[in-house]
C-alpha cells in the first residue's frame, strides 16, 4: 500500500507501489576487495586512503614499473632501486593505512634492461621475502618506450622470471600490451595535454606484428608459462578486454583482470567486467585499478565496478567471489 506524505503537491513515491520500491542489498557497501595489481606507492597519501574509503581489504603493488626509471636503456641498477624502494616505503604504508599491502617484483619490459641476468641472479632473494606476494609485471610486450627489446629477448627474460615464479609457488602477473601512439581521446578538443606522463611518440617499432597484439602476447606468455612448470591456475593476465578474454576463458585456466580505474585509455568500463562475468562465470575473473602516479586513474573505479556489477544482474555471491574470493586465493 502506497503512503500519503503530507506535501502540498504527489511525490514519485505517491505515484508507485511498494513492490516498485528499490531493495539494495547492504552488503554492496561491505563487499571488501582485493587490487591484485596497482603501483600505490607511487600515489600520494590521500589517494591511498581511498582505497581504504572504499573497502579495500588488500592490494599487491608493482614494484617494476619501467616508467620511473630516468635513462632508457634501463639498466639493472634502475630496476633495483624501483624493488627497493617500494620495499621501503611498504611498512610505513601498512602502518598509515588499515589495509594490507604487499609487492610484486618482476623485471618490466616496456623498456629495454641491459645485462638482466644480474637482477635475475638477485631476484630470488626478494621473492623468499614475506613482503613478496607475486612476481610482477612481466610478460611479451609490444614495443618499448625510447629502447627496444626483440622478441627473443623478452622471452628469455618473461620465461626466467616465471620459472622464478614456480620456484616458489608466486603468481605470475603479466602486463598484456596496449598501442598507446593510437590511443582515441574523445574528450578532447583543444590541444594534446595526456593523461599519462609517458611521451607515447617514443615507443619503438612494434614486435608483434598480428592483427590482435594483445592475444599473440598472451599466446605467448602461456606459452612461456608452461616451459617454466608455472601452472596456469598461477598466471594473471592483466589489462584484459573483451577482445581476449573469451579466448582465455576457453581455452587456459589462466586468470583475466580488468583495468578499470583508466577507461579513457584501456576502454575498459565496469559493465564490461560483468557482461564476461555474466557469460562465462566467475571463476577465474578479477579486477584491478593499476593505479599509478604517473597517469590519470581513479582508485574508486573499483567500487563502481562493483555496484555496475550488481546493477547488471550479478548476485553479491559472484560479486564477492569476482572482487575478493579469488585474488584472496591467488596472493593472500
Amino acid at each position: 500500500m502506497a503512503h500519503e506524505y503530507p506535501t502540498r503537491r504527489p511525490t514519485d513515491r505517491e505515484h508507485r507501489s511498494d513492490e516498485a520500491a528499490a531493495d539494495l542489498p547492504a552488503e554492496l557497501t561491505t563487499i571488501p576487495w582485493i587490487d591484485v595489481h596497482n603501483h600505490a606507492h607511487t600515489l600520494s597519501w590521500n589517494d591511498r586512503e581511498k582505497f581504504a574509503l572504499s573497502g579495500c581489504h588488500s592490494m599487491v603493488m608493482m614494484a617494476a614499473a619501467y616508467y620511473w626509471t630516468p635513462y632508457k636503456p634501463v639498466a639493472p641498477e634502475d630496476v633495483r632501486y624501483l624493488w627497493d624502494d617500494a620495499l621501503a616505503r611498504l611498512g610505513p604504508i601498512r602502518d598509515a593505512h588499515p589495509f594490507d599491502a604487499s609487492l610484486g617484483v618482476g623485471i618490466h619490459t616496456g623498456a629495454r634492461v641491459e645485462d638482466y641476468e644480474e637482477l635475475l641472479d638477485v631476484m630470488h632473494e626478494y621473492c623468499e621475502l614475506d613482503e613478496v606476494s607475486a612476481v610482477g609485471e612481466i610478460g611479451i610486450t609490444e614495443s618499448q618506450h625510447v629502447a627496444g627489446w626483440d622478441l627473443e629477448g623478452q622471452r628469455d627474460v618473461t620465461r626466467r622470471q616465471l620459472e622464478i615464479a614456480a620456484d616458489y609457488d608466486l603468481p605470475a602477473i603479466l602486463h598484456t600490451p596496449a598501442d598507446l601512439r593510437d590511443a582515441d581521446f574523445p574528450d578532447r578538443v583543444h590541444g594534446s595535454i595526456p593523461g599519462y606522463e609517458v611521451d607515447s611518440s617514443l615507443q619503438t617499432e612494434p614486435v608483434l606484428t598480428g592483427e590482435n597484439p594483445k592475444r599473440e602476447a598472451i599466446e605467448i606468455d602461456v606459452e612461456l608459462a608452461a616451459e617454466a612448470g608455472l601452472p596456469e591456475e598461477r598466471v594473471v593476465l592483466s589489462h584484459a578486454d573483451k577482445t581476449v578474454a573469451p579466448y582465455v576463458l576457453e581455452n587456459t585456466d589462466c586468470y583475466v583482470s580488468f583495468t578499470v580505474s583508466y577507461p579513457w585509455l584501456l576502454g575498459v568500463e565496469p559493465h564490461h567486467v560483468a557482461e564476461v562475468v555474466a557469460e562465462y562465470g566467475p571463476d577465474r575473473v578479477l579486477v584491478e585499478t593499476d593505479s599509478a602516479g604517473i597517469l590519470r586513474s581513479d582508485v574508486f573505479a573499483f567500487k563502481r565496478t562493483v555496484f555496475e556489477m550488481y546493477r547488471m544482474g550479478l548476485d553479491i555471491e559472484t560479486i564477492r567471489q569476482v572482487v575478493y574470493d579469488n585474488p584472496h586465493e591467488l596472493v593472500d
